[in-house]
């Protein structure tokens, strides 16, 4: 039996302290890995209520164990720190705000600790429950993570991959966690059977700068980089309809003065793709349309791959749970189980690579998701009772010697054998690459775009493109006027 009004009860005991926290987080949203104030803020209630932590030390974020005190599998539930950068959000502050409600995430979060310090709460349940305040989940900035990578305080994007790879969840069994849904057509839960992964690209254009007025002296990076981005976008009609790849670069950077033509030229971009197979063979074209743009103005280009997030398919026992527990909640009519594909990506992708996973939606949101309008509209549905849901998962996996969850594994194969072994798979796409190289009087000699990792790697050329195209990169003048 679902116990829904016992832990809708030992939730409402906290309702005040939940929805100070989704007020409190909402007014001072951090970007990821720089989500001090946040995990500090939960911090505090976490200890004042009686847990002792694991706290990261050099990145932002925490988790903490309950016992029940009889053997059993443990749980992993988990909330997400950080905001993102939204200039022209109505309430931004700094520039950011919690477009993508992760502050509702940790208010239930609040609600989900505090209920199980109740009375009676365990009471019934074998195994364990392990709570977790990660960082870092939006894949942005991505040139301020790959400082912390080149410090070494992170190895990985994501903050759960960096969880994941720093052994934090080492011994759980399966995990789960409600994100923020939107509220517009009376639906509460929702959830997909799996979403794409990703890599990310961060790109630099190389070229000759000179004066605007006389630009047959330089070499323009900005126009390189266009055509580039034209190429890619050329590439879009070969993407294949069941693979839902998705490509949207941005520029960063794109020259200093309307008179100086552009030196260099950043770009940023994800490809989304529904396996990682065909994020690898999209990486490679968009690789490829990127030398391209190069080599038509004669610039240099290097692109910088690291991982992003593997795809991920949501376990099906854990989303029959689920279903359970929030038609006992809310209502049968008010779920809605989607035979469709999300092309949103999320680092729980990479946790679901090792364990059973659940990555569902509860309504309370308004807006466009990590747009200007943003907010929670219904913070008593996205905090309140998400955090009752969550419990209520809990119960049903573990109750009767945690019958439902010991079934769930026995029908388990993961997708890799361990966390080593994905992790060695994962750090095949961490490569940096100068896509185009020239001899010193301007001619190419190779590029990178054409050439397998392995040739790539072993610095092999490519000779036979020599033939094809001759380019010489214009003499730098000793002064530009």
């Amino acid at each position: 039996m679902i116990e829904t009004e016992k832990y809708r009860a030992l939730v409402a005991q906290h309702r005040k302290e939940i929805l100070a926290a989704e007020r409190h987080i909402w007014q001072h949203p951090e970007t990821g890995f720089k989500e001090w104030q946040t995990s500090a803020y939960l911090e505090g209630i976490f200890e004042k209520a009686g847990y002792t932590l694991h706290k990261a030390g050099d990145i932002p974020g925490f988790y903490t164990d309950i016992d029940t005190g009889r053997p059993g599998p443990k749980l992993l539930i988990m909330a997400e720190l950080d905001a993102l950068a939204v200039q022209g959000h109505f309430e931004a502050v700094n520039g950011c705000a919690h477009a993508c409600g992760h502050h509702a995430q940790c208010a239930a979060m609040v609600g989900i600790a505090l209920a199980l310090k109740e009375p009676g709460a365990l009471d019934g349940l074998s195994g364990s429950i392990r709570l977790m305040c990660v960082p870092a989940e939006e894949l942005i900035e991505v040139e301020f993570r790959e400082e912390l990578r080149q410090k070494g305080t992170i190895h990985y994007f994501g903050g759960k991959t960096e969880f994941l790879y720093r052994g934090y969840m080492d011994g759980v069994d399966m995990a789960y966690m409600f994100h923020t849904g939107l509220q517009d057509d009376g639906t509460v839960f929702d959830c997909h059977y799996g979403q794409n992964g990703c890599i990310a690209k961060s790109v630099v254009f190389e070229g000759v700068p000179s004066h605007g007025a006389d630009p047959e002296h330089g070499i323009n990076a900005l126009y390189a980089a266009e055509v580039g981005l034209a190429g890619i976008n050329a590439l879009r009609e070969t993407f294949r309809d069941e693979e839902h790849i998705r490509v949207h670069p941005i520029m960063t950077e794109g020259g200093t003065s309307v008179n100086i033509i552009p030196s260099r030229v950043t770009l940023e971009s994800y490809v989304r793709g529904a396996t990682i197979e065909a994020i690898a063979r999209e990486s490679r074209k968009v690789n490829r349309a990127l030398a391209a743009g190069a080599l038509a103005l004669g610039a240099r280009v290097t692109v910088h791959d690291r991982p992003g997030y593997a795809p991920l398919i949501n376990n099906k026992g854990l989303i029959d749970v689920a279903h359970r527990c929030m038609a006992a909640l809310v209502g049968e009519e008010k779920l809605t189980i989607h035979n469709e594909w999300y092309t949103g990506c999320s680092d729980i992708g990479d946790v679901s690579c090792v364990m059973p996973c659940l990555h569902p939606h509860i309504a309370g949101a308004r807006g466009t998701p990590h747009g200007e309008d943003y907010r929670i509209a219904d913070a008593e549905c996205a905090c309140v009772t998400s955090a009752v849901g969550q419990l209520l998962m809990a119960a049903e996996l573990l109750r009767d010697g945690a019958k439902t969850a010991n079934a769930i594994l026995s029908d388990y194969t993961p997708p890799y054998e361990s966390k080593e072994a994905y992790f060695k798979a994962l750090d095949t796409f961490m490569q940096s690459r100068a896509l185009v190289s020239y001899d010193g009087d301007g001619n190419v000699l190779s590029t990178g775009a054409l050439m397998s990792q392995t040739t790539f790697l072993q610095k092999e050329s490519i000779p036979a493109i020599a033939h094809l195209v001759e380019l010489r990169s214009p003499q730098r003048k000793e002064e530009n006027r």
